[in-house]
């Protein structure tokens, strides 16, 4: 049965994540840990790949349609960050994984880390209209900030989620949409490479293979149904769904801390 709430949470979650452009991990990892469906470390792997297989998919898309709107100028060099900074954050998780005594720590410095950042995003979105937002354009800023971005994605197992929104808000001042398409490529990226480093280190975690497929699917047909959606809809209704979906996050994130301590 928590399979099936699992696939669920998967498919939803790929739907906002799409809309949003937060990737979907950012719900996906935390209702897992929340319900204690797997291990930390296989929570953050699956949910990676859903992560993964949606973004694939709604760039795809969007790229053949002829619809992508990415900032060219700037998003390579974003990329080129987030890449370095995937595999950077892969190598942090196994190190505090390794280093820790309790199995659940990593967990609890994860959901801390998460409500954290959450709590600020949201501060930052209800007073963004009064916040002069920058127009970065230097190669080895963009680098850096994708560095971080992609460091904190890996690390935290979520791929992304509001960090990569605020980021794209506030350096380079993009409406919501265009920062939704450009958060979902570099997720996408940064994804890859973490999963890379996975795969060469050999730190890839036991998993359940015919939920993973599955898994996948319904991440993939979450971003079908949420590009069709984003469509629909304005800039305006996008950032009430990206603040209403961060109130979310900062519950579960605080039981998640509960729980992981006790």
């Amino acid at each position: 049965m928590k399979y099936v709430f699992f696939a669920l949470i998967s498919f939803f979650s790929s739907v906002i994540g799409c809309i949003c452009g937060i990737g979907g991990g950012v719900i996906i990892k935390p209702v897992a840990d929340a319900f204690g469906i797997f291990s930390v470390s296989t929570a953050s792997f699956m949910s990676g790949c859903i992560v993964l297989s949606m973004t694939t998919y709604s760039i795809g898309k969007a790229k053949a349609a002829g619809e992508l709107r990415l900032e060219k100028g700037i998003s390579a060099y974003i990329v080129i960050g987030a890449t370095v900074g995937g595999v950077v954050g892969k190598e942090l998780f196994s190190i505090i994984k390794a280093g820790a005594s309790n199995p659940e720590f990593v967990g609890e410095v994860q959901s801390a880390v998460l409500l954290l950042l959450t709590v600020a995003t949201i501060l930052y979105t209800v007073e963004k209209e009064k916040i002069r937002s920058l127009h970065v354009t230097s190669p080895a800023a963009c680098i850096l900030i994708g560095l971080m971005t992609g460091l904190l994605s890996a690390f935290l197992g979520i791929g992304g989620g509001p960090i990569n929104l605020v980021v794209l808000f506030y350096f380079f001042s993009m409406d919501a949409k265009t920062a939704a398409q450009n958060s979902l490529y570099i997720i996408m990226v940064s994804q890859i490479a973490s999963l890379i480093a996975s795969f060469v280190t050999r730190s890839i975690p036991e998993f359940p293979a015919v939920l993973l497929v599955v898994s996948i699917a319904c991440g993939v047909l979450g971003g079908m149904v949420g590009r069709k959606i984003n469509k629909k809809i304005d800039n305006r209704m996008v950032e009430k769904l990206f603040l209403g979906l961060l109130c979310v996050i900062v519950a579960v994130c605080g039981f998640n801390i509960y729980r992981f301590s006790v």
